[in-house]
């Protein structure tokens, strides 16, 4: 990588049991990759735009993990091995071909030796530090509950139809954390005046929640997708965050966050 290259993955050390994950908030290309990309790619409109402002501050003591590369480079919320996260249904890959809407977004897609590279120089950083993120606060605390941060633009007929609600929760249909983080999550959800919200609907939870959530060893895992005019001033360039939406929304996800964390001593493995 370039000598003006940033660390792959920054990490803010907390003492809370609770851990935020940032996979899709990064915005940096190595020039090879941007090299490859389409006018179309380069946008990177598939962003999780302004996620890591709209959660700051939120948890004191919360521990993030961030990417801080797009995951157009390669994604840090697939498995190495590719596997379809939502087989039947139209989806993007751990390095994606089209952006969400279906539109090739590569004038050069990468080979088989591209990506094994990009997994060694992205990926792995990433996983190994949410890895030993997640030992070291099991360690402290008994638990750890991962908190997986995304968005994604509300209407997108590629993926899915109609409106996407505002707050989708994802447990791996209930299998990647305890039943009283689902149900907290939820019912603090439905509380939230002007906004709705869905548990594991279209969006269930990506590889990070499936593959880290073992409840039944002390570590729980949940994803929130918000639907991004829940924060944008609109889901298009230049992606900017809304000062009135935040300030209606930030207090809903820190009232989240608070109730996952006085949940945690009850769930001590």
């Amino acid at each position: 990588m370039s000598q003006n290259a940033p660390a792959p993955v920054e990490i803010e050390q907390g003492d809370s049991p609770i851990i935020l994950g940032l996979p899709h908030t990064g915005t940096w290309l190595p020039e090879s990759v941007r090299n490859d990309l389409n006018d179309r790619g380069r946008e990177l409109a598939d962003t999780d735009w302004n996620i890591h402002h709209l959660y700051a501050g939120l948890l004191p003591g919360a521990t993030t993990v961030r990417a801080t590369f797009h995951r157009y480079v390669i994604d840090a919320n697939r498995g190495p091995e590719n596997d379809s996260l939502y087989p039947g249904q139209n989806t993007t890959g751990l390095v994606p071909l089209t952006d969400f809407d279906g539109t090739p977004i590569w004038r050069a897609e990468p080979d088989a030796a591209e990506i094994e590279m990009r997994l060694a120089q992205f990926h792995a950083p990433y996983h190994a530090a949410l890895r030993a993120e997640i030992a070291r606060v099991r360690a402290r605390h008994g638990v750890a509950i991962l908190y997986d941060c995304h968005s994604i633009r509300s209407h997108i007929p590629f993926l899915f139809d109609g409106k996407l609600p505002d707050f989708n929760i994802g447990t791996a249909n209930g299998t990647s954390c305890a039943p009283q983080i689902e149900t907290t999550t939820a019912a603090i959800c439905a509380r939230a005046q002007g906004f709705d919200h869905v548990v594991n609907g279209r969006f269930k939870g990506g590889w990070t929640t499936r593959h880290y959530g073992q409840p039944n060893e002390g570590v729980h895992a949940i994803q929130m997708e918000l639907a991004q005019s829940t924060h944008l001033t609109v889901e298009a360039p230049p992606w900017e965050i809304n000062a009135d939406k935040a300030a209606r929304l930030r207090p809903h996800l820190g009232e989240i966050l608070r109730a996952l964390e006085s949940l945690a001593p009850e769930l001590r493995a």
